[in-house]
């Protein structure tokens, strides 16, 4: 499954920044913080629960088909 283009919720654009995402959490992770997750939302201004949603529920399916 592809990212949304929006939240379904609020409607903000949130598929731009799926990218920045995964590149901040790989970044998190290999400096071995606590919550990845929440700071790499944080830090791209994702505030709304909402939202935090869309990124946190999403499965990346496309490597696997590939």
């Amino acid at each position: 499954m592809i990212i949304p283009i929006r939240c379904f919720t609020c409607g903000k654009l949130i598929a731009h920044r799926w990218n920045n995402y995964l590149q901040l959490l790989e970044e998190k992770q290999k400096a071995g913080n606590e919550k990845p997750e929440e700071q790499s939302l944080n830090e791209l201004g994702f505030h709304r629960y909402c939202c935090r949603r869309m990124f946190l529920s999403h499965v990346d399916l496309i490597p696997i088909i590939t």
